[in-house]
């Protein structure tokens, strides 16, 4: 790298060599806008403006830094959704979809907002709320249980499974979600 006179040269961290412009002197110029005294152009009738160039370096250096940072973060994050068997680009049990949004892509549009309703009644969203009194479990409070394992084997731990087997149970029942949020108005419980 060549090192005009007056500049020392530096290894970043992220080993980028980087100048670093001699320290000023008391009336040399700034640049506009950055700290220091006098105006930030040269003195000299006809003379040419020159940024403060420490300013520019130290900039670009930062820019280096940060960029070097971004790829690195995102390199471990790669490596660690690797490693626990996540695949890019899916929604499996990798996924970090809350349950409502689930529910949209499971549930019809025209029945949504019913099956919302109830399992904000039942269970707040929450795929692990248990009935301290029933025993009665997950996002539909299934009673008992175990029945939504008809569903799936990760029922107790996977929000999609309760939702396909809340869906499966209220079209069985009532005829649809629609109609079952009719009979939990009506009575309180579904």
């Amino acid at each position: 790298m060549h090192r005009p006179a007056g500049f020392a040269c530096l290894v970043d961290v992220a080993r980028q060599p980087v100048l670093i412009a001699a320290p000023r002197t008391a009336g040399s110029p700034q640049s506009p806008g950055l700290p220091g005294s006098g105006s930030g152009m040269p003195k000299t009738p006809g003379a040419t403006h020159v940024p403060d160039v420490r300013y520019v370096v130290l900039f670009r250096s930062l820019t280096t830094r940060v960029s070097a940072r971004q790829k690195t973060f995102a390199a471990s994050a790669a490596v660690l959704l690797g490693a626990s068997g996540a695949v890019l680009g899916t929604t499996g049990s990798a996924s970090a979809a809350s349950p409502q949004e689930l529910a949209r892509q499971i549930v019809p549009a025209s029945q949504y907002t019913s099956f919302s309703k109830i399992v904000e009644h039942e269970s707040g969203w929450n795929p692990s709320a248990t009935n301290s009194s029933s025993g009665a479990y997950g996002l539909v409070q299934a009673l008992p249980a175990s029945k939504m394992s008809s569903a799936g084997s990760d029922w107790k731990t996977n929000p999609a499974t309760q939702i396909k087997w809340g869906l499966n149970y209220m079209n069985e029942r009532y005829g649809s979600p629609n109609a079952a949020w009719a009979f939990w108005q009506a009575n309180g419980w579904y």
